[in-house]
């Protein structure tokens, strides 16, 4: 090239399409040029970094500025369509272009035609030094993907709109498109870099100058009043169900309208005993009930009466599927997430006061030291006399109201049955157990009485699951029958080193091994009893369904619905989302735990150090008596395990999961 010639180049390692222009001035060595910039600024240059020479004109570096402007009145993008529809197959070289665009084959007019096929990406394709027109179809499908890409671009401008209106807390409309980018911004927010699609929320982000991390996508989303601060995070991580399916809602729709028949049309008519239900107030799914019937012999039958949801179900069909993925009813502190739907559970599947219902009953009759003497199984019909609470049933029993005397009855038949159960080796552990409601975001939270009402019901609903657990094994059924092996407890001497109530009872609660699911009976260590199987909450628990389907079918003589192999492969599937369910519940719990005792920062709570975590490091476990919540503690003076402190809350995050308490005052125990 002789000095002068202008060429266009690119710089090693430049990534951008931005053009450069200079001038040859001189050779450097063999394959190497000098030339100029438009500043007159050198470039070394090697051939395979020029990627267009100009031919027909030298030039000087004060020049280029000129050339550079003056090609830009040519490059109109459009004009290359005419070009490409006379080529018809036809290649060219950029000469040849600037004559079907220009007529003219000046050195600006080339390196105009050359900008334009390069920069095409549409018509034309390079090979070599020369330019192919693409066919007709190619052409319209990158049309077509051009428009897509311009559609996108301009549904991801108005999205971003949109965010910043409802930011500046106006009211947005949200469009069907915006779904997919608020979707990948709740799996961020909710799985951080584990979310699959992550693209567009952090695009979203980066855009609005915000960190692109999982806290400020949930930070957006409730900024966008989407969600809300307290949004449940470990519900949206686990795998449950929150909306019923459409199949499942419309069975159930069609059930209230039109009742199925029922597989029992001969139910055992019950109606004249006095049922009695006792549950929270708030409890909405009514499933057991309890009656006790005055034999003429003298004797007295306890009837034990649960909900048969299986009036309303099949084995396989919409409704019992859509309960085997649920698996069981979530509570949690802000309200529940029923296994079946509310309109069902709370309404004809439910034991409801001066109704008719259809149940499962268990009529039994105990011995004087309370073991089973004589036991039936009923599928029947039942009227509920009385809707109570724990603490009308307390209040009733304290009285000694004479016009109730079933209820008296039934408490002392249940201490009997504690008694007797006690005798058989059962382990009883006496732990506070809290309630956690949430309502507008205020929280409450409720120690429950370790009560007569509830001790009741409680060895009812347990006789009941021994009298299904012994019909199972004696008619081969199975079923899924819970056990727990017998644990390694302390020795009653090194029980007694420590102090009698909670702190003993937490010593207990170490060594016990969690309960396991059998299709064959199994003795259940705690209860104290060598076959036992969960049947009192059908409405409530897939496994006491399941236990009702296969009874209620040997009851009429049927094949069972459900074979052992079925059996045990549910088994499996219910333990593992029931194991799940129980987690969301136990994490929701312990944040809205935390969030209580973070409002509280002034509070003074008693607690009760109940054992050691790691001694070593002076961390223990505490018990916030007022509340029954257990915390991990760190202690900033030697402790001894039973021994009672004041503490302040100095830090909580329920996000993080953090809390750390500080101990105000030394108590005297």
């Amino acid at each position: 090239m002789e000095k002068g010639t202008l060429v266009e180049f690119k710089l090693q390692g430049d990534a951008s399409d931005r053009r450069r222009l200079a001038v040859i001035d001189r050779p450097e060595g063999k394959k190497n040029w000098i030339a100029l910039d438009e500043r007159s600024h050198p470039h070394t240059l090697h051939a395979r970094q020029i990627t267009y020479i100009v031919t027909g004109q030298t030039y000087t570096p004060t020049e280029i500025a000129g050339f550079w402007q003056e090609t830009q009145a040519y490059l109109d993008p459009d004009s290359l369509e005419v070009a490409w529809e006379i080529l018809e197959g036809e290649s060219v070289e950029p000469a040849g272009m600037a004559m079907l665009l220009f007529s003219e084959k000046t050195p600006v007019f080339c390196y105009a035609a050359y900008c334009l096929l390069s920069e095409d990406k549409l018509y034309f394709k390079q090979k070599g030094d020369r330019y192919e027109p693409r066919s007709s179809s190619q052409v319209a499908e990158l049309k077509h993907q051009a428009n897509v890409e311009a559609q996108r671009l301009q549904e991801g401008q108005n999205f971003l709109n949109r965010i910043q209106c409802a930011l500046e807390g106006e009211s947005v409309e949200w469009q069907s498109s915006d779904r997919v980018r608020l979707d990948a911004l709740e799996r961020f927010a909710v799985l951080g870099d584990e979310a699959t699609h992550r693209a567009p929320a952090l695009e979203l982000l980066t855009a609005l100058g915000r960190p692109e991390t999982a806290e400020a996508a949930l930070q957006l989303l409730v900024a966008l009043r989407l969600w809300s601060p307290h949004e449940n995070l470990f519900l949206r991580r686990s795998q449950v169900p929150i909306q019923f399916s459409s199949k499942a809602s419309e069975m159930s729709a069609f059930h209230l309208s039109s009742p199925p028949p029922d597989s029992h049309p001969k139910r055992l008519d019950l109606t004249h005993l006095k049922v009695y239900t006792i549950d929270d107030e708030s409890t909405r799914e009514i499933d057991d009930g309890l009656s006790v019937e005055f034999l003429a012999d003298g004797r007295q039958r306890l009837w034990i009466h649960i909900a048969d949801p299986s009036r309303w179900v099949e084995p396989g069909d919409d409704l019992d599927l859509e309960a085997r993925r649920r698996c069981t009813t979530i509570y949690l502190p802000t309200g529940m997430i029923p296994m079946f739907p509310p309109e069902l559970a709370t309404g004809p599947m439910s034991l409801t006061q001066g109704k008719v219902c259809a149940a499962l009953s268990f009529g039994v009759i105990l011995d004087e030291i309370g073991g089973v003497e004589d036991y039936q199984i009923q599928v029947s019909l039942v009227k509920p006399t009385y809707r109570l609470t724990y603490e009308d049933v307390d209040e009733i029993l304290q009285l000694g109201v004479q016009a109730e005397p079933e209820l008296e009855a039934i408490a002392t038949w249940s201490k009997r049955r504690s008694s007797w159960r006690q005798s058989q080796g059962a382990i009883s552990i006496h732990m506070p157990e809290s309630s956690i409601k949430v309502k507008d975001d205020e929280i409450t939270i409720e120690v429950l009485e370790d009560s007569v009402s509830r001790s009741l019901v409680a060895e009812m609903m347990i006789l009941a699951g021994e009298v299904a657990g012994r019909y199972g094994e004696a008619h081969s059924l199975p079923l899924p029958f819970r056990g727990q092996p017998q644990p390694e407890l302390p020795s009653e001497g090194e029980l007694l080193q420590l102090p009698a109530g909670f702190v003993r009872d937490c010593a207990i609660r170490r060594c016990m091994p969690r309960s396991e699911v059998s299709i064959t009976p199994v003795r259940h260590a705690s209860l104290g009893l060598d076959t036992y199987t969960q049947v009192t909450s059908p409405i409530r628990r897939y496994a006491d369904l399941l236990a009702h389907f296969q009874i209620k079918a040997h009851l009429r003589g049927e094949p069972l619905p459900f074979s052992t192999e079925s059996i045990q492969e549910l088994i499996q599937v219910i333990s593992n989302t029931a194991y799940e369910s129980m987690l969301v519940e136990r994490q929701t719990n312990r944040y809205w735990a935390l969030e209580y005792l973070r409002q509280r920062p002034e509070e003074i709570w008693q607690s009760l150090v109940l054992r050691w975590l790691r001694e070593h490091e002076n961390l223990g476990l505490v018990l916030l008596e007022e509340l029954g919540l257990e915390i991990a503690m760190h202690f900033s003076r030697p402790m001894e395990v039973g021994e009672r402190l004041d503490v302040k809350v100095t830090y909580a995050d329920p996000r993080q999961d953090m809390i750390r308490l500080t101990e105000m005052s030394k108590s005297v125990a």
